[in-house]
Formats: C-alpha cells, sequence, structure tokens
C-alpha cells in the first residue's frame, strides 16, 4: 500500500511545518497519477500520524486531474484517466503535464 509512504512524508513535512503546535486538519492535493486510493489515504495517514503532533488529525485529500497537452493541435484538457488520444482531433501525439503532483495546502492548528 503506497499511501502509508506517502502518508508519512506528509506527517513529516507537516511536523516540520507545526513545531510544537498540535494540528487539527490538514488539506493536501494529489494528482491522480499518484494512484491514490481515499480510503487507503485516510487510513495510512491515521496511523502514520500516530505519536506525532497530528494524531488525530483530519487529513482532506483533494484528487486533482491528470492534465494533458496535444502536439498535434494545441488542446489542453484534464481528465481523471490516462488519455490515449487527444479528444478534439484525435491524435495520439499526447503529452502528459500534470496529475503528479503532492501540494500540502494547509494545516490548521488546534485551539
Amino acid at each position: 500500500m503506497h499511501e502509508l509512504g506517502l502518508c508519512t512524508s506528509i506527517v513529516d513535512a507537516v511536523e516540520r511545518r507545526a513545531g510544537e503546535r498540535a494540528v487539527a486538519r490538514v488539506r493536501v492535493h494529489v494528482g491522480r497519477l499518484n494512484h491514490v486510493h481515499p480510503e487507503a489515504f485516510e487510513q495510512s495517514f491515521a496511523v502514520a500520524a500516530v505519536g506525532t503532533v497530528a494524531e488525530g488529525a483530519a487529513a482532506e485529500l483533494v484528487l486533482t486531474p491528470i492534465t494533458a497537452h496535444c502536439n498535434g493541435c494545441g488542446k489542453d484538457w484534464g481528465s481523471d484517466e490516462i488519455p490515449t488520444a487527444c479528444p478534439s482531433c484525435g491524435s495520439v501525439d499526447v503529452a502528459l503535464v500534470g496529475g503528479d503532483e503532492l501540494v500540502l495546502e494547509s494545516i490548521e492548528y488546534r485551539a
């Protein structure tokens, strides 16, 4: 389950930013190319956070689409699946330009 490794990295980043402050919630953007399953992410975050300032914190996962560019007609588009051809011209000369991101968007601290 690669979600645990991903969540361990997220918790490490949260700890670096939070210092000693207790964390209530984090919001993370993950590209669909990372193939993260929401339920596994939630469970993995809870496990990775045990014994840290993020223990008991809620983790909000925002899945971002795969973005592609057609080298034939220049069209850019987003998709939940890896595109095989351009939806405008049908060209298979397609480049993936996004969807592999991992961004810790926000940390909310406990009062």
